[in-house]
């Protein structure tokens, strides 16, 4: 059964997905200034995950570009959203294989990975200083890095929810939707 901080990110996960039920691509590749376009922020999510739960616990780095596309301090961008949606997924499947795996006492662990394909990781700023060491190691531990993703799905999903409703869709869902009882505790 995984961690409860491991559900509670999934569910944040499914509430970003059912915000963005329904949106059109055109739609999502409407940038309203000064909020980010919804393809844009599928895309951000997936590159923050990709770094921190493919390249530091797996040295995997699925989309190796991705970080410059959708990276914050980039330029921005507007993606397709299919695109965006098929990288979102392939990294969330990856991701939950290192996911699946965490105990409590993992959470407590500070990941490393060497330097050898830190840039395309999901760092947006790889300094030389960086560069010249053999590994890098987070400054935050597993459960920090866990709360952070999902703080940053609830960031982002607001902002989509935003930009839908400056679009004028109707009918949009409510947050937050059905929660299981059982979503904050040991199993």
């Amino acid at each position: 059964m995984p961690h409860p901080l491991v559900r509670q990110l999934r569910f944040a996960r499914s509430e970003f997905v059912r915000c963005l039920e329904g949106v059109s691509d055109e739609d999502a590749r409407k940038r309203i200034m000064p909020m980010n376009c919804i393809s844009w922020i599928v895309g951000h999510l997936a590159a923050q995950e990709q770094s921190y739960f493919v390249f530091f616990p797996q040295g995997k780095v699925l989309y190796p570009e991705l970080i410059k596309k959708v990276g914050f301090g980039y330029p921005a961008s507007t993606p397709p959203l299919a695109e965006m949606w098929q990288v979102w997924n392939e990294i969330t499947a990856e991701a939950d294989v290192f996911l699946d795996s965490l105990s409590a006492e993992d959470l407590r662990t500070h990941l490393e990975q060497t330097t050898d394909g830190l840039e395309a990781g999901g760092f947006g700023t790889v300094s030389k200083q960086m560069l010249a060491q053999s590994s890098v190691q987070l400054s935050e531990n597993v459960g920090t890095k866990l709360l952070r993703t999902t703080y940053h799905y609830f960031f982002h999903t607001g902002e989509a929810h935003a930009v839908r409703q400056q679009l004028g869709h109707p009918d949009l869902p409510y947050f937050v939707g059905y929660m299981p009882d059982d979503l904050w505790a040991e199993k």
